[in-house]
């Protein structure tokens, strides 16, 4: 397992030497998007500053950044052979959609799935025995602060995980895992993170304003903290998260009165690990 993140010094969004950089960047030329909801799109705003040329078939008619080739249906791309097919469609949809695009895959190409729930192996067949590489990526990719998964699967060369992790990066963080149960496992964490963590500022807001505190005070006032806190642990020479806890924490003050209500009897820890372990098994049954 690798594990690349743009808050550290050591490993950055584009650690790669500039010679192997761009030996990965130019074995994927020609990319097309099927699909473009709320995650491709999310993705798509940071694709478009790389090299390759990118086209998304989408009936709904999204908008796309300027440079970006929009089309339809498939149709419209005819025999075009794409280095790389992302599927960004719903997993439900993809028996229906994806087998039409197998005659579309470059010879060396391979696809990059987004979809969760729909195996490599189930999407590896469908597509003609080509080479799939899933990758379970997070809303915050919108912004470039996103952290996805990437698992190789069938036939996957170095060289497609390679251009993934480059591609995937753009957008933020990579894990890059051996197994697609420890990608559920990542999906779990990091895929459905942001909804927790939103629902945990959510309350927190809310806590606030019941100190008297209007919404838009309680609001900044959650953010920032949240946001200075999470700073401040993202710093390369920041202690361990306990350690962090602990400087904060006076024996007999505030912090400690707090920090006894919200998890003094470890029920914060544990439903926790509930929350973690039911999107896991989720993530299983949709397998």
């Amino acid at each position: 397992m690798s594990i690349h993140s743009p808050y550290s010094k050591v490993v950055s969004r584009f650690n790669e030497s500039e010679y192997a950089r761009k030996r990965i960047l130019v074995i994927t030329k020609t990319i097309c998007i099927v699909g473009c909801g709320k995650m491709g799109s999310a993705l798509l705003s940071q694709w478009i500053d790389g090299p390759e040329a990118i086209t998304v078939v989408d009936p709904a008619g999204s908008e796309v950044p300027e440079g970006v080739s929009l089309v339809a249906d498939r149709a419209e791309i005819a025999d075009r052979r794409f280095d790389c097919i992302v599927a960004a469609v719903k997993p439900q949809l993809i028996d229906d959609i994806l087998a039409d695009y197998a005659g579309n895959l470059a010879p060396g190409g391979y696809v990059l799935s987004i979809a969760a729930g729909y195996s490599a192996v189930r999407l590896s067949k469908l597509m003609g025995d080509a080479p799939v590489i899933r990758t379970m990526p997070n809303l915050p990719a919108a912004i470039g602060r996103g952290v996805s998964g990437i698992c190789p699967g069938p036939h996957a060369t170095s060289a497609h995980t390679g251009h993934a992790e480059n591609f995937m990066r753009r957008a933020g963080s990579t894990i890059t895992v051996d197994s697609e149960d420890k990608l559920d496992r990542v999906t779990a964490v990091a895929g459905s993170g942001p909804g927790y963590v939103f629902e945990i500022a959510r309350a927190y807001a809310e806590a606030a304003m019941a100190q008297g505190f209007d919404e838009d005070e309680a609001r900044d006032m959650v953010l920032g903290t949240i946001g200075g806190a999470i700073a401040m642990a993202s710093e390369p020479s920041a202690a361990s998260l306990e350690d962090l806890r602990n400087s904060v924490t006076s024996k007999g003050g505030t912090t400690a009165a707090g920090l006894a209500a919200l998890n003094g009897d470890g029920g914060l820890s544990t439903r926790l690990h509930d929350t973690l372990q039911a999107a896991y098994d989720r993530a299983v049954e949709l397998r």
